[in-house]
């Protein structure tokens, strides 16, 4: 029993000791910024700009380019290949992530302080295509940072952390460029505020450039390519031709969605604005198969390349020259679009089943939800506009943020599979306290009422009443948990991922929240049509259980792989490489 007692304090000093380590490593610092950079575009170019527009009274129907904001956030994996394998002349001295981030992050700034010297509605063309410009460029820097938060990660520094501080930094940039956005703008103007936020991301730009590169970084990513592409041609590797006809299959299909993409884009930015393709139609109806395309044919191809690889089939029996047969440029294309598959499927196995039901299923409620949140509180529950601001932009972004810094907590005491289990159910079964909410919420009513909370609210003034007390503690509820489940999702999407092929495979997995929600909005949509919310949020407490039982599942697997390897758990807070 006192051995127990005393292995017990150990691991708990050993964890408390890992947090003060992560916590105070200059990787953590650089993550806090980086979220920070990373979340403040978006709020500026997806929320904050509209507000702009609409009081400079902009027309919004006119404004084609505006509809490719949002698309280059969710077809960002397209481009991924391209900084996971590209040097970026002069710049590539940064660093491999760095040479990314840094001019990504210069160019925001610059973009946000030159619209702050623009009038929106008579300067409108160049308005959007900055506007436009800078959602890429954003998109790009999402890349490129969850790549390097990937690449440094160690023992110390772990993937846990600072995928936790991440999410921190993301989190408060949306309440900055958001809702204190809006309360700046009201007191000093627009131009100003944006050309604030403008100097935030050059100064971010600046301090970037002292962010630590990954310990192992090859001297540049040319050098790590041409190996890559040499070990290609080594005995026991699939032969040129093979792999030629993958590349081809794999190649066309990524030609079709990008080409989907573009002629989106040009559609938008030359059309008449009653011809303009609509862009929530283009994600709903396109986004799934350009996934498929993307993602789910070239995993089953990569499948099928690596079972012949180790079945023996279609090999090389001896060392060839990478640039026998003027293949040397395929074998780069291949290396780009291919190998991070072949890698992935054959790192996994038929395990990859197990991980993509955890994709698609794990942040489902989070996925869908989104758009039906303020037809909810502001339609079927009647809140004002105040009252739905107060609760979910200030109250509920403070939940968010406090889950978080549990849950990185708990990733460090507990560990991150039970984090992720305990994160997933709580989760889902938020969704219950919605269901109250939609037949009336007297539970949560009662509740509130017995903590004190409802009096509390209500000491706010013109807006603070029991009916506002009941929607916010539910919404803090929710993004307490969402906070937990968010932390401990990113770090275990993060830690499967392979250091070499990072940005390409974490863009791509990421990617397939895409799928559900463009998939399942419409079928819920419909299902709350029909039956009501109350129905819609039993089902989705359901699924968000059947997603933690896969946790289960995956958590099993990943503990008798270690076993297997003959790996020795580590002391919680220390880390299992990733690849």
């Amino acid at each position: 029993m006192a051995e127990a007692v005393a292995d017990a304090k150990k691991k708990k000093i050993s964890a408390w000791r890992a947090l003060g380590l992560a916590l105070s490593n200059r990787k953590t610092g650089f993550m806090v910024l980086f979220g920070f950079a990373s979340g403040l575009p978006f709020a500026l170019f997806l929320g904050t700009l509209f507000a702009w527009l609409t009081e400079a009274e902009v027309d919004l129907e006119t404004m084609g380019v505006f509809s490719l904001i949002g698309l280059a956030y969710a077809f960002q994996f397209l481009w991924s290949p391209m900084i996971d394998k590209v040097n970026i002349p002069v710049l590539r001295r940064l660093g491999r992530r760095k040479q990314w981030i840094v001019p990504a992050q210069v160019l925001l700034g610059t973009i946000l302080v030159t619209m702050a010297l623009l009038e929106p509605k008579t300067q409108l063309g160049w308005f959007s295509l900055l506007a436009g410009i800078g959602a890429f460029a954003s998109a790009t820097q999402d890349i490129a940072i969850n790549a390097w938060r990937i690449d440094v990660a160690d023992e110390e520094a772990t993937i846990d952390i600072l995928s936790t501080v991440y999410q921190m930094g993301y989190r408060l940039s949306s309440l900055v460029g958001g809702a204190f956005g809006l309360i700046i703008a009201a007191r000093i103007g627009w131009p100003e505020t944006y050309m604030m936020m403008g100097a935030i991301l050059l100064a971010v730009g600046f301090v970037g450039l002292w962010a630590p590169n990954a310990a192992e970084e090859a001297e540049d990513v040319a050098s790590e390519s041409e190996l890559q592409v040499r070990a290609l041609r080594k005995a026991g590797e699939l032969s040129p031709a093979v792999r030629g006809r993958a590349l081809a299959l794999v190649g066309l299909l990524w030609a079709v969605a990008i080409g989907a993409v573009l002629a989106f884009m040009i559609m938008s930015m030359t059309y008449a604005p009653e011809d303009r393709p609509n862009p929530t139609e283009f994600t709903l109806t396109y986004g799934p198969w350009i996934i498929v395309a993307t993602i789910i044919l070239p995993a089953l191809i990569a499948g099928w390349l690596a079972s012949q690889k180790r079945q023996g089939r279609h090999l090389l029996t001896e060392d060839e020259d990478p640039a026998a047969g003027g293949a040397y440029a395929m074998d780069h294309l291949y290396r780009a679009l291919v190998l991070p598959l072949v890698e992935f499927v054959g790192r996994m196995g038929w395990s990859l089943v197990l991980i993509l039901a955890v994709v698609l299923t794990y942040r489902i409620c989070d996925a869908i939800w989104g758009t039906f949140a303020y037809p909810f509180y502001l339609g079927e529950l009647e809140y004002t506009n105040d009252d739905v601001a107060f609760a979910s932009k200030f109250f509920g972004v403070g939940a968010i943020i406090l889950g978080l810094a549990l849950g990185g907590f708990m990733l460090t005491t507990i560990g991150r599979m039970a984090t992720l289990l305990i994160g997933g159910v709580l989760a889902a079964l938020t969704n219950l306290l919605y269901a109250d909410m939609a037949v009336g919420g007297a539970n949560m009513q009662a509740f509130s009422d017995a903590i004190g909370f409802t009096y509390m609210i209500m000491q706010i003034p013109e807006i603070g009443d029991a009916e506002l007390a009941k929607l916010t503690i539910t919404i803090g509820f929710e993004n307490l948990a969402i906070g937990i489940a968010g932390a401990a999702y990113i770090a275990w999407l993060s830690s499967i991922v392979s250091k070499q092929f990072s940005a390409v495979q974490y863009a791509l997995l990421s990617s397939l929240t895409l799928l559900v929600g463009t998939l399942g909005r419409g079928a819920l949509g419909e299902m709350i049509e029909n039956q009501g919310y109350y129905d819609v949020f039993i089902l989705t407490t359901w699924i968000g259980l059947a997603a933690a039982v896969l946790v289960c599942f995956e958590w099993y697997r990943e503990s008798r792989g270690k076993a297997a390897a003959g790996i020795v758990a580590p002391e919680v807070g220390e880390r299992f490489p990733a690849e």
